[in-house]
């Protein structure tokens, strides 16, 4: 792969356009709707100082609302170039690849067929290659054949029951295995081109008559189908936007290195083991690498070259051991303010008392580096897939499944289910050379906020701002969010004394009242988040753009 570079820099605050030029002509030429009206080649800027940043997370194909990246899209038409968002960051969840429904995996399947996509092996695995799990796992029927605990309860064995599946999702008829089909997925959920070749097949014919599955399929496919109507869009706007990623738990598989114990019995087997490795090679492929090339060394390449030009075993395992062990995920933009994206799932602090407690977002030595990336700074922007300053109650609920030993059931990776990381966290806040504006990006929790944070009993205390958007396309559950929220108003108030049995209990929390709602801060829809910045790095606008094409205003509270 390689890099477009200018030796004297390319000019800033300047329109610029660029083209790719293939044999046949313009790659732009080619596509239909990849333009703007009134472009001849797509438009952008490089801001000498970055004043809207379009953000947000979680984008499931087939979950039953619309995508808000089409919204955004048909925003940027309506509007002047200098007036589109300059950057689109994206703060985890992709891709779904522990929940595909039926139809966008015979997609899937069939894309690997049509760009014969190279047959990789497996071992410890109910398949011996990539071309015999289309015959081995029917559709929704997955489960069977993952890979499983190498332990077993003590009530499994009396019962005499199969041990689990090793992977902790709640979705796992169709879990993608293969490196051929994580990057198959990437490339259907950003383009519409290999769809228009690929037609859904009917389901009473796919099914053999069975009502239960054709049922599933038809409900799937109108999600999909609709889905796939706005990727033109989706495309559009990655040509004209530049863009930057980091993975979260399902970008890999849910509940990604969540605890030690979820980790031993991934790890234990060379199946599971390389089910993340694909998953990590296909991010670097198709995120990673866009987002900070130089983050890959030569050694990286060279690994990465030999597996696929040899496409043999023994490429593959060095492959596997340098993925396992990778720690460059991180990277930092160097935009005005300066933007600092961080790893959360790989960097882990893991609980040394018990395997099932939570891990930490990120280690010591994570955080130190992450440390050294933000002092010094006057002001700064943090992607942190999930918040830093979340929903307490639920977080509550969350703390409360841990102690009862079940931390995989209710996701509970929050910054603040692991004393270390919540603590290295905090004290970075209170350094004397933290940036005094510090903007926090965040999604993972499929409702969106905003809130004003200072330090208690400081008089130069940094203004920090938490604006989580999530998702682009997916919705928390009704009504839960709405008891939630209201349960965690009269639990958790400013004026709450249970505040001071939290590890925020030094910060002053302001929620921000969305313009939609005068009673509720949680804004559940999907959407877009756009931020606008003063020329200081602070906020002067923070708002929502949801997939209906309204605008959802985070006003400053007046005497705040």
């Amino acid at each position: 792969m390689k890099t477009l570079s200018c030796s004297s820099g390319f000019p800033l605050d300047t329109e610029l356009n660029y083209d790719i030029e293939t044999s046949t002509g313009s790659v732009f030429d080619n596509i239909d709707g990849a333009l703007y009206p009134g472009e001849t080649r797509p438009v952008f800027f490089i801001p000498s100082k970055t004043h809207k940043i379009a953000h947000g997370s979680c984008r499931h194909p087939h979950h039953n609302c619309k995508d808000a990246l089409v919204t955004l899209d048909q925003h940027h038409q309506e509007v002047d170039a200098s007036e589109r968002a300059e950057l689109l960051i994206m703060s985890g969840d992709q891709i779904y690849a522990d929940d595909v429904s039926g139809p966008l995996m015979w997609t899937i399947r069939e894309t690997i067929k049509l760009l014969g996509l190279y047959d990789q092996p497996f071992e410890d695995a109910p398949f011996s290659s990539c071309r015999q799990i289309d015959s081995a796992l029917p559709l929704y029927g997955r489960e069977p054949f993952l890979p499983k605990k190498q332990r077993r309860s003590w009530l499994q064995k009396v019962l005499n029951q199969p041990a689990e599946p090793v992977f902790s999702s709640r979705t796992l008829d169709n879990h993608l295995l293969s490196f051929n089909e994580y990057f198959a997925h990437y490339l259907l959920v950003w383009s519409p081109a290999i769809w228009e070749l690929l037609p859904l097949p009917d389901a009473e014919a796919l099914f053999n008559g069975k009502p239960e599955y054709i049922s599933r399929w038809q409900t799937e496919a109108s999600s999909i189908m609709e889905f796939v109507a706005g990727l033109h869009h989706v495309r559009r706007l990655f040509i004209h936007t530049p863009s930057y990623m980091i993975f979260d738990d399902h970008d890999i598989t849910d509940d990604f290195n969540l605890t030690v114990g979820w980790e031993k019995e991934v790890y234990a087997t060379d199946y599971g083991n390389r089910i993340i490795s694909n998953a990590l090679l296909a991010y670097y492929l198709c995120q990673g690498w866009g987002n900070h090339p130089a983050s890959f060394n030569d050694v990286f390449s060279q690994f990465v070259s030999a597996y696929f030009s040899y496409r043999t075993e023994e490429a593959l395992r060095p492959l596997e051991e340098m993925l396992k062990h990778f720690e460059q995920w991180h990277y930092t933009i160097p935009t005005t303010p300066k933007i600092v994206v961080m790893d959360t799932r790989t960097r882990r602090w893991r609980s040394e008392s018990n395997d099932n407690k939570p891990s930490g977002l990120m280690d010591w030595e994570a955080l130190m580096d992450f440390q050294q990336d933000v002092l010094n700074h006057e002001a700064v922007i943090v992607v942190s897939a999930a918040p830093i300053f979340g929903v307490k109650f639920i977080e509550t609920i969350q703390r409360t499944a841990t102690l009862l030993g079940q931390p995989l059931a209710t996701d509970s990776e929050n910054w603040m289910a692991h004393p270390g990381s919540a603590n290295g966290i905090m004290n970075i806040f209170k350094h004397p050379r933290t940036p005094h504006n510090f903007i926090v990006l965040s999604g993972d929790v499929h409702y969106s906020f905003a809130y004003d944070i200072m330090i208690r009993f400081r008089k130069s205390s940094p203004r920090i701002w938490q604006i989580t958007c999530s998702g682009l396309r997916n919705q928390f559950p009704q009504p839960y969010l709405d008891i939630f929220e209201w349960l965690d108003r009269m639990l958790f108030g400013t004026r709450s004394p249970l505040n001071i049995f939290t590890r925020r209990k030094r910060m002053r929390i302001v929620k921000r009242l969305p313009s939609n709602n005068d009673k509720q801060y949680l804004v559940n829809s999907s959407a877009v988040g756009l931020l606008m910045l003063n020329d200081d790095g602070s906020p002067k606008e923070i708002a929502l753009l949801t997939a209906d094409n309204s605008t959802i205003h985070f006003p400053e509270r007046p005497n705040h």
